[in-house]
This record gives C-alpha cells, structure tokens and sequence, in this order.
C-alpha cells in the first residue's frame, strides 16, 4: 500500500480525485480548470495516481478520460477502520448517504458512468473467451451469455437454472478479438422484442490489455439511466468479475456467488 499512501499525502492529487468523485471521466484539460497549475504539473500528479491505481485512463479517439477507481482504498479500509469502528462508521455513513442521495435526486446532477479495473494472471485470449463463450460465463455468473459476438448481432443473458430465463439483452458494437468488446446492456424487454437502440441503452466495454504473464481488464459501464442502476450494477459488476479472475486463475469460481453477499455500507 506504500504507493497508495504515497499518492494520498499529495494536498493537490488528493483535491484530483475529489474532482473525479464529483464527476467521473473527465479529461486533463476539464481537471486542469479547477486547479492554478500547468498541465505538465497536472500530469505529473495523474500519474502518480495511475502508479497507485487510484485512477485509471480510458482511451476516446484523440481524448484520455480520467476515472476515480476506489478498490485501493477500499483495501485500505477493510485493513485498517472495518476491525475497530465500521459499526459507528456506517451508522454515520447510512445518514450522509442518504442525505446526499436527497440532494442529487432534487437536482439535475448526470448520472457517473462506472469504471472497474482488474489484474488477472491470464492470456488475452483466456479473458476474451471467458467473456464470450456460452459454458464458461455460466461458470462464474450464473447466466451463459449467448451470440456470435458479430457487430450488430443480438446477445443474450440467459439463466442457467434451466428456466432459459433472459435478463439482459443487447446488442453487440465493437468486437476486436481478443482486446476490445463493446455491448449495450439492457433489461430483457417482454414478448422477445428486439434490445432499445444503443443511444437508449447503457453500454459496457470491456478492454484487454495484456502485459507478459498478466493482463489489465477494464469494464466501463456507462449511459445508466438513473442511481438506482449505478448502485446495482457497482455491486454486480465487482461480484462477478471476482468470480472471473478467480475461475481463470485457480480453474474454480469463488466457492459462494459472490453477488449474494449484502451491500458494503461503506
């Protein structure tokens, strides 16, 4: 953790990622305009972020977007405060999230796009057929997602409780095998009808980068209609991209669905 606390002693690389938790996704000349520095000096700091992976930049065309990623002082939490005082912490935790959700439903505030990173000791080719074929999705997420991952093919979430349920539909944008998928996400619509269009849906895309014996996967999940959605899936996706790394590291999903377990409070 010495890099995170590296990166946290910094006054102004601390007031970085307040500006990101306010409004995820930003690019450097966006945080550049709340901070008297240059944006050499600006960069500097976001890198010492990136060392930390405290941040993390998703390419758009010619454009780099910065997003707040929180697992590292999660980590920090659970190792240092969850043992001594999470019962007081959460209690006054509950009261100021449930004041602020009151301040963001009585205004305009955009909902934030979710971004997750993970590491996982596995080929580009692994991940990819992890996200992609029928058997192994069932494995770790309990649904066999289903297409031929074509642009603008149908994709399917479907239960594997042997209902053949769908809970998600979509339809597939990019496929750059083995690196790059993109998908709109949607709620299964009744009567079989075909997914929204993609300006109606949200989208997740899901980037492979592989370096040596490892690889770097980022699921970005963005046009969610409102925070309900948001806490849904920040919960969801964590889940189940645990049980991923997991699979593909040991062979075996985590012994408990993960997703079943409560909320953190924190």
């Amino acid at each position: 953790m010495d890099s995170v606390f590296k990166a946290l002693a910094d006054p102004t690389r601390r007031l970085l990622l307040d500006r990101l938790r306010e409004q995820n996704g930003q690019t450097l000349r966006e945080l550049c305009e709340h901070l008297a520095m240059a944006r050499q000096s600006a960069t500097q700091h976001l890198d010492v972020l990136q060392r930390a992976n405290l941040v993390t930049v998703v390419r758009r065309g010619r454009e780099r977007l910065h997003y707040l990623n929180p697992v590292p002082i999660h980590e920090i939490e659970e190792r240092w405060i969850a043992g001594f005082e999470k019962p007081n912490l959460q209690l006054i935790s509950a009261v100021k999230n449930q004041a602020e959700d009151y301040a963001m439903t009585a205004t305009s505030t955009p909902v934030p796009s979710y971004v997750y990173v993970t590491y996982i000791r596995a080929t580009a080719d692994q991940v990819w057929q992890a996200l992609t074929d029928a058997d192994l999705t069932a494995r770790y997420w309990a649904h066999a997602n289903v297409s031929d991952w074509r642009p603008g093919s149908r994709w399917e979430h479907r239960r594997t409780d042997g209902s053949g349920t769908l809970d998600v539909v979509g339809r597939v944008l990019e496929a750059e095998p083995p690196t790059r998928l993109v998908l709109t996400f949607d709620d299964a619509p009744k009567g079989g009808d075909d997914p929204r269009p993609a300006e109606d849906a949200s989208v997740v895309t899901f980037l492979v980068e592989p370096h040596e014996s490892i690889v770097r996967l980022t699921v970005t999940h963005e046009n969610l209609p409102n925070l309900e959605m948001y806490r849904g899936i920040s919960h969801g996706w964590a889940a189940v991209l645990a049980n991923l790394k997991s699979l593909l590291e040991t062979g075996e999903a985590l012994p408990q669905a993960p997703w079943a377990m409560s909320r953190p409070q924190a």
